[in-house]
């Protein structure tokens, strides 16, 4: 899906059509979850601390995450996704690996690209969003390939020309290489991937290390024999992110390292699947690799409880160093969830965490108990006004929130008003299907 929350809250959000968007965390640590393409020419990105995203673009509209509507459109995505194929790979709510020879849907290469054609326009109809496709004969291919694709389009890799497709690309195109490894590469006079073919497995062990030179080898040669594993199948779930520039900050790396868990959560509670040992692995500066694991006392799929999980088995590792790589991953997968007091305890921590997150809130923490109803209204989250109907939080704060009255079937921006917090005709609304459903 391209720029996936970001392009819900525009499409839910008249107002924001064709505007920047930023969502993700709006308190001090924030973190940029994803930005539209239109706050991406200001240099947003994912995973930018949010200060950094406000100064590079100080116009956007930042909004706090509305997951349950991002489920709700990933839930009918990944259902056209399982109508083409048995073997469906979610890697996150907006991801997946599809097997169309699985699914008998398609044998050869135009047959392969006609799936696609219909799938985007399936897409578009059912959410009202955009997806990108990429088609190969194998995972890393297909993956470069909805990377080319992106915004809104398709690509397909022939058959063998995959060598002649990747060769005269940079370097930065394969998984896992930034600017560290890329400017190491150049150094060594190498800046495509056909001259990382010419320069054998031997030269890149030596120059990168045994793992590292190994598996960018094979990727330069596109080898990649990777089977599409449905979710079911799988023996553990995880996210990985590699960084661009190493992170140094010791507190970017737990934002990150908590960012990570939430979507291993989002990827788990996909699948309908919980699990009782959490993963955290490390890749640091110099490329060495380390890997912690805790058992919970039972399965689970609680955000709360994976974040602490991962930041405990965080407190173990040093990263003064630098660190390129993280990922959280949970294993011992299960199709219940134990229900605990820590779980409970967890959701309790989580919900004070978000409430932290409200924009604009100045309230002291001694005046919290005495006006509870101020912490609620964070920015873009749904509301409904007993005089003026459905909207949305456009900000909060000194008593006040404003909310803009439109819904994702207007088809100009709402009007806006501005009422007291304590308001008894404003109440918290679920959010509205992006494609409305007619009624008969």
């Amino acid at each position: 899906m391209d720029a996936f929350y970001a392009s819900a809250e525009q499409a839910a959000k008249p107002s924001l059509r064709g505007k920047a968007v930023v969502v993700g965390g709006l308190g001090p640590r924030g973190v940029v979850a994803t930005a539209s393409y239109e706050a991406r020419r200001f240099g947003v990105h994912s995973a930018m601390p949010m200060g950094q995203a406000r100064r590079l673009a100080p116009n956007a509209a930042y909004l706090v995450p509305r997951f349950r509507l991002y489920r709700e459109v990933s839930d009918q995505v990944m259902g056209l996704l399982r109508e083409l194929s048995p073997l469906v790979e979610p890697l996150s709510l907006d991801e997946a690996f599809v097997d169309l020879e699985a699914g008998e849907t398609a044998w050869d290469a135009p047959s392969a690209e006609a799936v696609g054609l219909r799938l985007r326009a399936d897409i578009r109809r059912v959410t009202g969003l955009t997806g990108s496709v990429g088609i190969a004969v194998s995972k890393m291919l297909a993956k470069i390939a909805s990377e080319e694709a992106k915004p809104d389009g398709l690509l397909l890799i022939p058959p063998g020309t995959e060598r002649a497709m990747l060769g005269p690309k940079s370097v930065r195109i394969l998984p896992g290489v930034g600017p560290a490894t890329g400017d190491h590469l150049r150094r060594a006079g190498i800046q495509t991937v056909e001259e990382i073919a010419e320069a054998g497995e031997d030269e890149l062990v030596r120059l990168l290390g045994k793992a590292h030179g190994t598996h960018l080898y094979a990727m330069a040669l596109a080898r990649d024999e990777r089977p599409v594993v449905a979710e079911r199948d799988s023996k553990s779930v995880s996210v990985e992110d590699t960084y661009d520039v190493d992170i140094h900050d010791r507190v970017r790396v737990r934002t990150e390292v908590q960012r990570l868990a939430d979507r291993c959560v989002e990827r788990l509670r996909a699948a309908g699947r919980s699990g009782r040992t959490v993963v955290l692995k490390v890749r640091r500066y110099d490329f060495s690799t380390l890997t912690r694991s805790e058992t919970l006392r039972g399965p689970t799929d609680d955000p709360g409880v994976v974040r602490e999980a991962a930041a405990r088995l965080l407190e173990g590792v040093d990263t003064t160093g630098g660190v390129r790589l993280l990922g959280v991953g949970v294993s011992g997968l299960a199709d219940f969830t134990q229900e605990d007091l820590f779980a409970q305890a967890a959701a309790a921590s989580e919900e004070a965490a978000a409430v932290e997150e409200a924009e604009d809130v100045v309230a002291p923490v001694e005046d919290v108990v005495a006006e509870p109803v101020e912490r609620k209204w964070m920015a873009g989250h749904d509301v409904r006004h007993a005089e003026f109907g459905a909207g949305w939080v456009q900000g909060s704060g000194l008593g006040r929130v404003t909310v803009r009255f439109e819904t994702p079937y207007s088809t100009s921006p709402g009007r806006v008003r501005t009422f007291a917090v304590d308001d008894p005709l404003l109440e918290p609304a679920d959010p509205l299907p992006l494609v409305e459903v007619p009624v008969r």
